[in-house]
């Protein structure tokens, strides 16, 4: 084909959208260069018409001479962003149409900010209102429907490009994009690089790749059993070309130390337990077959602020979450990635290891073997679309369509169709368009070098079809489907279920729905997020079993497994082998927090080496420690939970508690009490916060005080209003935890506990149970509650008790975030509200996001205005915009925070600490370097 053929087709796939007209547009020389076996290299140049001005995101100008020289945009910004600019004029190149690869599809950026967006920290993100949400508000983690992804073609636009966020988008400005750049350290020469600079050094190279979430296909595991992850439907896969420069080039130039074996990567997020950070392999990511790249464009435009941008790592073949987006810094290290999300996502563990069980066995996430890199066989079918009507005449012919992929590099080879469940099989006609790019290279001054001549490896998805006539359709009860590749890695028949919810690849069944008329209705298994529709959640509402469906088949299907709800009695709780008998002195001996046994069922365990690891803290055992627990630990524990309680058992109780507890004697002045359970009724509930309530719980009685010395807790235990088929489930499941509550100790007749709500998110896809069932509470509902619990009590006038002991305090450090002020503030008001005491003295540091999101901020501000020379007050920000009159600390906890706004340690002092547990760990471990006693003067709440 003449040069001159492909810039006129280069003419007219070049678009300028223009928000406003009348500025001049100043032409571009675009160099093209074809190859061909047999041919040797032609250039032409041409002027065209209608080129961008220099302000275009896309303008650029190829060097006099045979090799174009490639610029980033001038201004380098997301078009979705500059168009939201009335004075922009925006430019859009395609690759010319007569090179005869697939073209991108020509959707138009979106600019308008979503509704639901708006307000939250991605408020600035123009955002396509197509996109099927997954993770409710924030973060943005989305897919784009199946009908609408497919319909796009090999190619999928920005727009509809799946979305996989942990937390906010790091806002980027045009300045920051200028200046950024991403560095290198470790074991190798130690740089940086501008975005200027990787594209001078290096030869800077586009290429077509599929990138696929791990989780793609999760909401059909999800339906099976709740996993960790939340709901992706069969859109987590999209296909871009991608522009940047090889990894392998970048790597070779900073030269890696002996010792170097693994590359870290980090991006800019900033999230609760650190940025998103992974690494590779450096064997494999010095291959150049391996396809990695560091990549500033995606179709032709900068990276839109969701796909990454200013730059992003672009790994083909293996899971989306090795993709690091934002990238900041690279590492050359002897180990892997340390990042939290590294250790604690993309896994698939064991099919026996649940979800709670996966929570509290920390050793599993640590495990290499667990760890998923490349992505596995996969297929999906797109045509038939779900509740699509089919109406034809018998003769006609339906053309059965969808998707195959597989990781590795590796090609598919075959994709098998079944119109009889999985009885026998015939081929689908398979198309590779990625083969298209293999045919031609091409160069210019936006794309670079665009040349798959000299690669076999298969980066992106193929697409399958299969003619079959409507009368044969209409016999089939369901459409089946199985895709093999080249290592012969066949899609199982049978679902692998795991804790994560990943590399779901088991045969992607559509149900076929005869109806009046000779028409058929076509059922795919799920819809993505908390869409309704699907034959597993159908299935299983039916009380049958969605892993072993039969559509033609006129028995019933298999009866429902609950993975999740096994009875007590098919969970076994004791050790075989032990036949020790102990009696109930023997037990009583064992009732403080050192060494605490319980009863279960007649059954005694001691909890001793499992304090520190119980999930819901070491209180929620000392608190039944001496006790029977049957009824608390039977309501809240799964079946993994109950199986693992047989690694403490040690003997059989001789007798029953039952009968003490019930005689024991009631005090009726004091609401709690510390072994019975007593209801609360819900009488109110204000929010302080966007995502932090005040419930007020009323007593028995107007004037009865709740008797809850300062510093302790209060169980609560309710049921959650579970969800089934769209109707509240009478009984929830039940989730009980330790609260300091807010109202004070000598206030009578309710209780008040501020609650922080965490809702379901990216990175705790169920929201957290205890605070999510609190967010479902009405007024007129009930909760129990149990108390007091706890180790510390401050008793006044400069003393405490701390596990039985009283100690003399006049130094009071107290670190928290969030609503952990509770137990916080029920201390500083035990200081500072007692006219005996004028010289305790109390240190308080508080990390929180965002200025709003500190609580009780006024109280705090006005104790520490009333006794200036006392209390010590210092709030931290960890999210970003700081507020401009901001004159407190920025950033997460650390050593030097520590160290500049707490007391010295001290004979007299003590530390409280209460937050998350990552927080608090730390602040435990950071004390005890200052030179604290961390089990006599460091108090976790």
């Amino acid at each position: 084909m003449p040069p001159s053929h492909w810039i006129e087709s280069l003419k007219s796939d070049f678009r300028i959208s223009k928000k406003k007209q009348g500025n001049r547009d100043h032409p571009v020389k675009v160099t093209v260069v074809e190859v061909g076996k047999g041919h040797s290299a032609e250039e032409s140049s041409s002027t065209i018409d209608s080129a961008p001005s220099s302000s275009s995101p896309l303008s650029s100008s190829a060097s006099e001479g045979s090799s174009p020289k490639v610029q980033l945009s001038e201004p380098f910004y997301p078009v979705s962003l500059l168009l939201q600019n009335d004075e922009t004029q925006v430019a859009v190149a395609s690759l010319p149409g007569n090179l005869g690869v697939p073209s991108v599809p020509k959707d138009e950026p979106p600019t308008t900010i979503d509704p639901q967006d708006a307000g939250g920290p991605d408020g600035w993100v123009p955002r396509d209102p197509r996109m099927v949400r997954l993770t409710g508000k924030h973060p943005f983690n989305a897919e784009a429907k199946l009908n609408d992804l497919f319909n796009q073609g090999f190619f999928t636009s920005t727009n509809l490009f799946f979305v996989r966020n942990h937390g906010a988008v790091p806002k980027v400005d045009l300045d920051m994009a200028k200046h950024w750049k991403v560095e290198f350290t470790g074991l190798c020469n130690n740089t940086s690089f501008s975005l200027e600079d990787l594209r001078t050094k290096f030869e800077v190279v586009t290429i077509p790749i599929t990138l696929v979430c791990a989780g793609n296909r999760r909401k059909e595991q999800n339906v099976v059993q709740k996993s960790l992850g939340f709901s992706w439907g069969a859109g987590g896969v999209s296909t871009a070309l991608f522009t940047g420069v090889r990894l392998c080039d970048v790597l070779k130039y900073v030269q890696p130390e002996r010792g170097a074996k693994h590359v870290v990567f980090e991006g800019a997020d900033q999230l609760p337990n650190g940025p998103y950070g992974t690494s590779q392999l450096l064997s494999w990511a010095s291959e150049p077959n391996k396809g990695m790249m560091l990549a500033w464009a995606m179709n032709g435009k900068p990276l839109e602020p969701d796909h990454g941008f200013p730059i992003r790592l672009v790994v083909p073949s293996q899971i989306g979450g090795r993709s690091v987006k934002w990238l900041k810094k690279i590492e050359l290290s002897a180990i892997e990635s340390q990042h939290h999300l590294h250790f604690h996502d993309n896994k698939v563990l064991p099919m026996p290891v649940g979800p709670d069980q996966a929570r509290v066995e920390k050793s599993w996430w640590y495990d290499p073997r667990y760890l998923i890199r490349d992505l596995n066989v996969n297929s999906a079918i797109a045509c038939p679309d779900h509740d699509e009507i089919l109406d034809a005449p018998p003769s006609n012919t339906y053309t059965l369509r969808g998707y195959a992929y597989s990781g590795g590099g590796r090609r598919i080879t075959r994709v098998e169709i079944s119109l009889d469940e999985g009885s026998t099989w015939r081929l689908a006609e398979i198309e590779y368009p990625e083969d298209k790019f293999r045919e031609v290279a091409y160069d210019d001054t936006i794309y670079g070098k665009v040349d798959l001549t000299a690669s076999d490896l298969c980066f992106c998805w193929s697409f399958w079809s299969f003619p079959v006539l409507v009368e044969e359709l209409s016999k089939a009860a369901a459409i089946t489907v199985r895709a093999m590749d080249e290592g012969l890695a066949l899609q199982p028949r049978d679902m692998y279920w795991n804790a994560t919810g990943m590399m779901n690849n088991w045969w992607f069944r559509v149900a076929v729905h005869h109806l009046e008329g000779d028409k058929m209705r076509f059922e795919h298994p799920t819809m993505a997020g908390t869409q309704p529709g699907g034959w597993m959640q159908r299935i299983k509402d039916e009380g049958r079993d969605p892993t072993q469906p039969r559509f033609g088949d006129p028995a019933p299907a298999a009866p429902l497994k609950d993975a999740s709800a096994e009875k007590a009695s098919d969970v076994v709780m004791t050790k075989p082998g032990v036949n020790r008998k102990i009696t109930k002195a023997e037990l009583a001996e064992h009732t403080g927090p050192e060494n605490p046994w319980f009863v279960v069922q007649g059954e005694v365990y001691d909890a001793t080496t499992y304090l520190n690891e119980h999930p819901g803290g070491p209180q929620s055992i000392t608190l039944v420690a001496g006790d029977d627990a049957t009824e608390d630990f039977m309501a809240i524990h799964s079946a993994d939970a109950k199986r693992k309680l047989a690694e403490y058992h040690i003997g059989t109780l001789e007798g029953s508690l039952m009968e003490e507890t019930k005689d024991a004697p009631v005090d009726d002045t004091i609401f709690l009490n510390p072994k019975q359970w007593k209801k609360s009724k819900l009488v109110s509930v204000n929010d302080v916060s966007k995502d932090s309530k005040v419930f007020r719980f009323a007593l028995d009685k107007d004037e009865q005080a709740l008797g809850l010395p300062t510093g302790q807790h209060v169980y609560v235990r309710l049921k959650r209003k579970t969800v089934s088929s769209g109707k509240k489930a009478a009984d929830g499941e039940m989730v009980q935890r330790a609260y300091t509550p807010l109202s004070r100790e000598m206030d009578k007749g309710h209780i008040d506990m501020l609650v922080k709500i965490y809702y379901p998110s990216n990175v705790f896809p169920t929201g957290g149970k205890m605070t999510v069932g609190f967010s479902e509470l009405e007024v007129g509902d009930m909760v129990e509650l149990k108390g007091p619990i706890g180790h510390f009590t401050w008793v006044g006038n400069g003393s405490a008790l701390l596990h039985g002991k009283k100690r003399t305090l006049r130094q009071v450090g107290m670190i928290c975030a969030g609503s952990g002020i509770t137990p916080i503030l029920q201390v500083l008001r035990g200081i500072f509200e007692d006219p005996s005491d004028t010289t305790t003295e109390a240190w308080v540091l508080d990390i929180n996001r965002y200025a709003d999101d500190i609580l009780c901020r006024e109280e705090l501000d006005t104790l520490a205005a009333r006794n200036p020379s006392r209390l010590h007050l210092r709030y931290s920000l960890t999210g970003q915009p700081i507020p401009p009159d901001w004159e407190h600390s920025v950033g997460r906890m650390d050593l030097e925070m520590i160290k500049t706004y707490l007391p010295k340690a001290s004979e007299e002092g003590i530390v409280c600490i209460c937050g998350p547990p990552p927080m608090e760990q730390s602040g435990k471990e950071s004390l005890t370097s200052l030179g604290w006693n961390p089990q006599e003067q460091v108090v976790i709440f």
